[in-house]
């Protein structure tokens, strides 16, 4: 290759959400590119005009702009319609819009005599030997006697992927080609439109791929199969509407997601998290997950796993990508997100929580306008967090009506420090109210230094108050610490949550009086 500035792409396909696999591939591509001070691109491949849709383009960019992959040139991202205002001097950057330009190559081919009509559709013919080399795999050589001559342009005039990517590269000035291992046999067909040109050839980086821990590969189609199983188990047969659609969905005949979503809202059924929407609205952090991305298929050597963009920018490599399938094991990705979150400044983590919360979880937005009561929230619950919507599901007791608190007289801790012993936590909780109700002016900190003394008086280790207060506040023994959690609760909500738990026990305390 000549020694021109390093340009790389990213070309999604817009037919559906961004998936993780696709998020890695522009990772690398940026990383590379901002290593060297070259280009990044964004080329938006829409060609399949049945599939593509503008839903899905505003889609794609909104998801790189969260992962803050910023790119050079391509669709205005700030713009009312990316498809009318571009940034770059090789656009447009939508395959659809470039119709003229592809017709142009595809006449050269015809008139050399490499290509012919068939159907309507045109063929270029694939007559030689085909040798690259792959900067992870290695030299590849095809045969001409396995390869077959493919269409390059479809009877509706539009070009196939093959055609449009190669001419799309060349004209771009892409210099290094990155993308998914799937690519790699396509690579050949390529190649010999390359040479057939008269292009250049780029360099050629194959990622493997990206594997559920079960070995299958990670797909889009994973949240319909975990879907279509958990109809199955419940026996499913309807979900309110196209039940012969929805018959063919359970027969493995379609994966469309409307089902899907349909089975998950039904059965309160968590679908994997596939897509960079998936995770950015479970909550999780964009450097978190970039982090994690970066390591499936790159090493970065001497045991380092956890760094920010500017070590990878630094030390990426094309010679330290693995050839090795990675698994995408989510448990390790929500501990490094949980260690991203804890080392988030208060303030960030705030503002992340409060948008969070605010756009996903909108019941919670009175707490996050109420600045005091939700600091304290955020300060209780950033060292425990795993995700931002893990807050949500943690920090609920806080925002529901006092008469939604449940107690569940079949859970073992609930039992144990209320109604075991005679009811002894509940009869303890009743006498400490008293307390506690006196108490003024209110604060956690002295909430906690009355629990404190009033054990202290009665040789009481504190979880014999503690506890049934936890339980008579959340309906469980796990909060916070006492002091954020009567802080955030405030005194007549606590004083009336204990006579609400009192109140649902009352008939196990009568029959411990007779």
């Amino acid at each position: 290759m000549s020694t021109q500035p390093i340009v790389t792409r990213f070309a999604p396909s817009p037919t559906g959400a961004l998936h993780v696999g696709g998020a890695r591939t522009a990772l690398f591509a940026w990383a590379y590119a901002r290593q060297h001070g070259g280009k990044f691109i964004l080329r938006i491949e829409d060609t399949d005009q049945k599939r593509s849709s503008p839903e899905s383009t505003k889609g794609i960019l909104r998801d790189m702009q969260w992962l803050g992959l910023n790119w050079d040139e391509g669709p205005n991202p700030a713009a009312d319609d990316p498809y009318e205002a571009q940034l770059g001097e090789h656009g447009p950057y939508f395959q659809s819009q470039r119709l003229e330009i592809y017709t142009q190559y595809v006449d050269q081919l015809i008139e050399a005599g490499l290509a012919y009509e068939d159907d309507g559709a045109i063929r270029f013919k694939m007559e030689k030997d085909i040798a690259f080399k792959d900067e992870v795999f290695g030299d590849i050589n095809f045969a001409a006697s396995d390869l077959e001559d493919f269409v390059i342009r479809k009877a509706d005039g539009f070009p196939t992927y093959h055609m449009a990517v190669v001419v799309d590269d060349a004209l771009m000035k892409v210099t290094h080609v990155i993308r998914g291992q799937e690519h790699l046999s396509n690579t050949s067909k390529h190649v010999a439109l390359i040479d057939a040109l008269g292009f250049e050839r780029p360099v050629y980086v194959h990622l493997s791929s990206i594997m559920n821990p079960d070995g299958s590969k990670m797909s889009k189609r994973d949240k319909a199969k975990a879907a279509r199983q958990a109809a199955k188990d419940a026996k499913l047969t309807s979900v309110g509407f196209d039940d012969d659609a929805f018959a063919a969905f359970l027969d493995k005949k379609n994966d469309e997601m409307k089902f899907a979503l349909a089975i998950a809202e039904q059965l309160n059924l968590d679908l994997p998290e596939i897509n960079v929407a998936d995770f950015r609205d479970s909550g999780y952090i964009p450097a978190a997950l970039l982090n994690y991305l970066a390591l499936l298929g790159w090493n970065p050597g001497d045991d380092i796993e956890q760094f920010d963009l500017d070590f990878l920018v630094a030390k990426f490599s094309f010679n330290r990508i693995g050839k090795s399938n990675s698994k995408f094991d989510r448990a390790k990705l929500k501990s490094f997100n949980a260690d991203t979150i804890a080392k988030l400044d208060a303030e960030t983590f705030s503002m992340l929580l409060g948008q969070h919360l605010v756009a996903h979880h909108p019941e919670y937005t009175d707490m996050v306008n109420d600045r005091q009561r939700f600091a304290m929230l955020c300060l209780a619950y950033q060292p425990r967090a795993h995700t931002l919507d893990e807050v949500a599901d943690m920090a609920r007791f806080f925002i529901i009506d006092n008469s939604e608190v449940v107690y569940d007289t079949c859970n073992k801790q609930v039992r144990k420090n209320l109604i075991n012993s005679d009811c002894a936590g509940l009869r303890a909780l009743a006498e400490f109210a008293s307390e506690l109700e006196k108490l003024e002016p209110w604060t956690g900190e002295d909430a906690h230094n009355l629990i404190k003394s009033y054990c202290e008086a009665r040789e009481l280790n504190m979880g014999k108050i503690a506890q049934p207060l936890r339980i008579a506040i959340s309906g469980s023994v796990v909060t916070p610490d006492m002091v954020p959690t009567l802080d955030i609760m405030g005194k007549k909500d606590t004083l009336l949550r204990i006579m609400r738990c009192l109140d649902s026990f009352r008939s196990e305390m009568e029959a411990v009086a007779e």
